[in-house]
C-alpha cells in the first residue's frame, strides 16, 4: 500500500514538473525599443500666408522595433506651447517616421494651442511611443520658434436647405484660421440634413460620427430644428455644436409678416455677427429692426444713425429691396432693386 502511495506521489510530481516546463517554454515577451531621437529640419520657422501649402518643417524619428511577441506600437507627436508641460497637447498619430505639416497647418496649430497672432511663440514637440498606457516612453523635446499670422478661412455647409449644391453653400468662418469655424445657417422644415466641406466641392466632406463628432466617413448631419442656428465646427477636435444665434429681423406693416411675424435677416458669416442682409418684397408702410424676435432690443430712426427704440422707418414705394444692417455701426441701407 505504501509503495503504491509513493508511486502516485512520484507520478503527480512528474506531471506537475512537465506542465511547469511546458508553461515556461510557451511564454514569450515583447521587447519594444524606446522612443528614439526626434529631429527637426528647422527650429526657426518663417510662417508666411502666401506659402501656406508649403511644408513648414519636417520632423523625423526612428520607428520603434518589436522583437518577441509582436504587439502594435503607437507613435504620436505631441505639440504644446512652451511652459505648459504638455498638459493639453495637440496630438498627431503617425504610421511613418516623419511628419511635415504645411505652413497653414502649423499656423493653425499654434493658434489652437493659444498662440497670439503677430506674437512670437515657442512650441515644444516630443514623440510619445508605446504599446500600452503603462509602457509609454518619450523622446527628447524639440522647441520650435514661429510667429503666427492672421488668416481668415472658410468651410462650407451644403445641404437640403439650399439644394445640396456645394458651389453655392453657406459658409462658416475662422477669423484667425485656428481650425474653429462658426456662423449662422437658416435651416428650413424638412430640410435639416447637410454636410461640411473644406472647399466648394464634395471632396473631403465631413458627416455625422455621433455624439457631436464628425468624420469623413459619416452620414448626413442633421440640424436639431428648422431655425436659424449658430453652427460651430472644430476641425482640430472633429466636433460640431449648435447654438442660439444673435438673430436680427425686420418687422412692420411694410414687411411680409406685418407687425406680428418677424422676417429673419441673413448674417454675413464674418465671425463677428455684425452684418445682416435680406432681399425681400416690401409694401408701402413702415418697418423696424428687431433682435431675437423681441421688442427689448429694436432699432429705428434714420438709416445712417439708427437708435435703440427709434422711430419707425418709412417705406414710401413698394418693390423688391436689398436691406443691409450693420449692428456695430448702427446703420442700415435699403436699396430698391
Amino acid at each position: 500500500m505504501k509503495s503504491k502511495l509513493f508511486k502516485s506521489l512520484a507520478l503527480g510530481l512528474m506531471v506537475l514538473s512537465l506542465w511547469s516546463c511546458k508553461k515556461e517554454e510557451t511564454q514569450t515577451v515583447s521587447n519594444i525599443t524606446p522612443a528614439g531621437t526626434l529631429t527637426a529640419s528647422s527650429t526657426n520657422l518663417n510662417l508666411v500666408q502666401s506659402n501656406g501649402t508649403q511644408a513648414a518643417l519636417t520632423l523625423s524619428f526612428p520607428l520603434s522595433t518589436v522583437t518577441g511577441y509582436v504587439v502594435p506600437v503607437t507613435s504620436t507627436l505631441q505639440f504644446d506651447l512652451k511652459g505648459k508641460n504638455f498638459s493639453t497637447p495637440t496630438e498627431i498619430v503617425l504610421t511613418t517616421g516623419s511628419y511635415a505639416p504645411t505652413v497653414s497647418q502649423f499656423n493653425s496649430m499654434i493658434l489652437a494651442l493659444g498662440g497670439v497672432v503677430g506674437t512670437p511663440a515657442q512650441v515644444e514637440v516630443r514623440l510619445k511611443s508605446g504599446a500600452a498606457v503603462n509602457d509609454i516612453t518619450y523622446s527628447n523635446v524639440v522647441t520650435l520658434n514661429a510667429t503666427p499670422y492672421l488668416a481668415s478661412a472658410w468651410i462650407y455647409l451644403p445641404g437640403a436647405y439650399q439644394g445640396w449644391e456645394p458651389t453655392t453653400a453657406d459658409s462658416l468662418v475662422s477669423l484667425s484660421s485656428n481650425g474653429i469655424y462658426t456662423g449662422m445657417i437658416a435651416f428650413t422644415a424638412d430640410n435639416l440634413a447637410f454636410k461640411i466641406t473644406p472647399a466648394k466641392k464634395w471632396d473631403g466632406a465631413y458627416g455625422d460620427a455621433g455624439s457631436g463628432n464628425i468624420s469623413t466617413s459619416g452620414g448626413d448631419l442633421i440640424s436639431p430644428d428648422a431655425l436659424v442656428k449658430q453652427v460651430t465646427v472644430d476641425l482640430n477636435k472633429k466636433t460640431i455644436a449648435f447654438g442660439t444665434p444673435n438673430e436680427w429681423s425686420i418687422i412692420g406693416d411694410a414687411t411680409p409678416g406685418g407687425w406680428t411675424t418677424d422676417t429673419d435677416m441673413k448674417v454675413t458669416n464674418d465671425g463677428k455677427a455684425n452684418f445682416y442682409t435680406i432681399k425681400t418684397n416690401l409694401t408701402v408702410g413702415a418697418l423696424k429692426f428687431r433682435f431675437q424676435h423681441d421688442w427689448a432690443t429694436n432699432l429705428g430712426g434714420a438709416l445712417g444713425t439708427l437708435t435703440t427704440g427709434g422711430d419707425n422707418i418709412a417705406i414710401t414705394a413698394a418693390g423688391t429691396y436689398t436691406i443691409t444692417l450693420d449692428v456695430a455701426a448702427k446703420k442700415a441701407t435699403l436699396v430698391k432693386n
